[in-house]
């Protein structure tokens, strides 16, 4: 495939359509069907549109609007920021292999969440979620970026590996508090639903929540597509070209551990959505972080959405986890990927 800087902006504004439509077919689901008049009459009215419909239930508004619309926009977000942090640390250590949850990120934001719910702080604060997850998540990628530095040398081996165990340790201490907490009903389906991941329940206030840190996010990482380059060809090009290699990775990692924490506290463990867009999309679009950056935000909303969708085609009552269907369609894909094209990784 020939890439050039027209075809991949004409990918993007594809990627872009494709999302659009994906959301409003997301309003067309659920288990309550309403009209496709009913639905653009209830969209034209949220953006100060009259409405021409006649025989509109209030419910109707009231599903489309505190229901369906919170859950998608919150879907949409949290497959972006996941996949735009996956870009990010693929590029910045050069593996395929990082990622959120490779790392131990995903794992430390959960851990620091389930910590949040354990003690009921959440019910305290809204932001006690988020602010538990973050720190969790800061906490584990400061430990594992300490145990693979060495005289200022990172390396790539020993962080996926310190990430691997770190993560390992983790997930055994959110064990250990689950099984604490199986002594409150109410406390201990909480967390065990909420760390399978999931939209439901999501409303306004999740998306409130979210898209400041989100939005902020994404941008920032926009800015360090030239940096992201430039650390592909090793950290000597970067240095030569002028950029301070550890303060760079410093930033970025804060800004995704961040974004990945906060995404994590709203919608629990969702995970492979950070590993295996990046891989498609640069098979797509090439290396050029100037394109993969927001193409990785698109396709990730693009592949949350997706599944949420199919989720709900299939299975009407929501009792299946979207974190659990997200695990088993990744982990098979990716290593159709990894077998199809022959990537051998060098740790």
């Amino acid at each position: 495939m020939i890439r050039t800087p027209s075809s991949n902006k004409l990918i993007i504004v594809m990627m872009l359509v494709l999302l659009l439509a994906l959301l409003l077919a997301n309003l067309f689901q659920g288990s309550v069907k309403i009209p496709m008049m009913t639905v653009l009459g209830v969209l034209g009215e949220s953006l100060g549109m009259e409405s021409t419909q006649e025989g509109m239930r209030p419910w109707m508004h009231s599903v489309l609007i505190d229901v369906r619309m919170p859950r998608i926009l919150v879907g949409a977000m949290a497959g972006a920021c996941l996949a735009i942090c996956g870009t990010v640390m693929q590029g910045m250590f050069r593996n395929p292999l990082a990622s959120p949850s490779i790392l131990g990120v995903s794992s430390g934001a959960s851990l620091g969440a389930v910590i949040a719910l354990y003690f009921g702080l959440a019910s305290i604060s809204v932001w006690a979620l988020p602010a538990f997850a973050s720190l969790g998540a800061c906490l584990t990628l400061f430990v594992v970026y300490r145990v693979a530095s060495q005289r200022g040398h990172l390396a790539i081996g020993t962080l996926l590996l310190s990430g691997i165990a770190i993560g390992a340790l983790n997930a055994a201490a959110s064990s250990l508090i689950l099984a604490l907490s199986l002594n409150n009903w109410d406390v201990g389906r909480m967390i065990v639903y909420w760390t399978m991941g999931g939209l439901d329940g999501r409303t306004w206030d999740h998306v409130l929540l979210l898209t400041p840190v989100a939005c902020t996010g994404i941008l920032l990482l926009l800015f360090f597509a030239k940096n992201l380059d430039a650390l592909l060809l090793g950290e000597i090009h970067a240095a030569s070209v002028g950029i301070d290699v550890a303060k760079t990775r410093r930033q970025l990692l804060v800004i995704s551990s961040l974004l990945v924490g906060v995404t994590i506290s709203v919608c629990g463990g969702i995970g492979f959505i950070g590993l295996i867009v990046p891989h498609i999309l640069r098979l797509i679009l090439g290396p050029h972080h100037r394109y993969l950056l927001p193409a990785s935000a698109l396709g990730g909303a693009i592949c949350l959405v997706s599944a949420d969708l199919v989720l709900g085609i299939f299975v009407k009552d929501n009792s299946v986890p979207l974190g659990v269907v997200t695990a088993m369609l990744g982990a098979p894909f990716f290593l159709f990927l990894l077998i199809k094209q022959r990537w051998f990784i060098q740790l």
